[in-house]
């Protein structure tokens, strides 16, 4: 493993025949009917579980679903996933109906080795995410008092002070599960020491939410882009109209300031940071608007679509009821054919709106430049760099896509992996038990 991780781990005590409280991330997607459309995260949890049982612990499980704000709501309830890992690991998992209470309690005691129990969402008590400092410790110490152990595999969760990250530590020895320590190590290697060059993608919507991972790829990477409805304030600092398309205009200095920053170490040194030079544009969100592509500043697509007479003005322009709603064509290629020589991509935030359905396939008319780049890390046009993605809507975009297993590590936090990458300490991570 890398220099990176210096907390205790599962491996790096005696567990033998403990009871040990596990704190996983089964924040899984759920669909209309309260199924379970994708369970990456909960398969992601398997390797701690395999380890502890191996060790022949007694384990019990708590997480978080949803944003139920400290009440009872069945619809968040993680008995679903209860019953989907029994599946997955071919074992009984019971189900306590709360976190805290007697029969909680009972059931927990009752635990021998090699059983599993797994209770209620956290978040239905209101001390998980209150602020009152007493309330949260108090729901910890609850929950300390049910083992021996506690260990951390909800990398999701760790940027969050909630009292199940970092509280339950204070009460209980804290170590780290395989999940986490190969999410901090893998992210943190990237960021210290990549294979070089390293390229990164940057999408998203706000400037202001990604300005430090933005600052700091500026700091270390070889090539940064900007895509997604982010990359539209920049082209509002660019001078080029954008239509209604999603902005920050409060954010145009902010943006200035980073295309001057990215300007002056050009001239210093090899480095590219590349702004969308086509978009794609319609006059809705609607899967059956009609699309098409406008040149900001390469005019390669409109010359060859107007020849021979000269591409109208509007070829180049955001007319004023139209919204820019992906990359275009010329950009996805430039970025893709960029990667061909990038030996290591960190990929942040879709490039377009990759939620609208399409109607040919699985590919929305939106989603053509995300789509792209996917295929770009992929190795289909001759090279494979090791990829790293993180944040929500990237992977929701590769698990709808079932492709979540194609590319070297796919993040299961999105804030999190964010807040690694711009060098923030993550409270739940702090937390745990130093090495020696």
């Amino acid at each position: 493993m890398g220099l990176s991780f210096n907390k205790k781990t599962i491996r790096d005590i005696d567990l033998n025949g403990k009871r040990v409280l596990v704190r996983v991330d089964y924040n899984v997607p759920l669909d209309d009917k309260g199924n379970i459309s994708d369970d990456y995260r909960i398969k992601k949890s398997l390797p701690t579980i395999q380890y502890l049982l191996d060790q022949n612990c007694s384990i019990v499980l708590c997480s978080h679903l949803g944003r139920p704000d400290g009440k009872s709501d069945m619809s968040l309830s993680l008995k679903p996933c209860a019953e989907h890992l029994s599946q997955l690991i071919d074992k009984p998992v019971e189900f306590a109906n709360d976190c805290t209470g007697d029969q909680t309690k009972q059931l927990v005691d009752r635990l021998q080795p090699g059983q599993i129990l797994m209770l209620e969402n956290v978040r239905f008590n209101p001390g998980e995410e209150s602020s009152e400092e007493s309330r949260a410790s108090e729901f910890a110490k609850q929950l300390a008092s049910y083992a021996d152990v506690f260990v951390q595999d909800a990398f999701g969760v760790v940027h969050h002070g909630a009292a199940s990250v970092s509280e339950i530590p204070k009460y209980l020895p804290g170590v780290a599960g395989l999940l986490l320590e190969k999410e901090v190590d893998t992210i943190t290697n990237v960021m210290e020491n990549p294979a070089r060059p390293l390229m990164a993608i940057i999408g998203g919507a706000k400037i202001s939410d990604k300005l430090k991972i933005l600052n700091r790829f500026i700091d270390i990477a070889d090539v940064v882009v900007v895509g997604g409805a982010m990359a539209n304030t920049f082209l509002l600092a660019e001078g080029i109209q954008i239509g209604k398309s999603k902005a920050e205009p409060d954010d145009v200095p902010l943006a200035k300031e980073i295309i001057e920053k990215a300007k002056a170490k050009a001239a210093k040194q090899k480095f590219v940071f590349y702004l969308p030079q086509d978009g794609v544009v319609a006059t809705s969100l609607d899967t059956n608007a009609r699309t098409r592509i406008v040149d900001y500043s390469a005019h390669v697509i409109a010359s060859i679509e107007a020849y021979p007479q000269m591409p109208k003005r509007e070829a180049g322009i955001v007319a004023e009821d139209e919204l820019i709603l992906d990359i275009g064509p010329f950009s996805g290629a430039f970025i893709a054919g960029a990667m061909q020589l990038a030996d290591t991509v960190i990929w942040n935030g879709a490039m377009g709106v990759t939620e609208t359905p399409g109607l040919q396939g699985p590919i929305g008319p939106f989603a053509h430049g995300t789509e792209l780049i996917v295929e770009a890390m992929l190795g289909q046009f001759g090279h494979r760099p090791f990829t790293v993605l993180g944040g929500g809507d990237t992977v929701g975009y590769i698990e709808d896509r079932k492709l979540t297993s194609s590319f070297n590590h796919v993040s299961t936090g999105g804030g999190a992996s964010m807040e690694l990458m711009s060098g923030k300490l993550l409270p739940g991570v702090e937390a745990l038990q130093d090495k020696e």
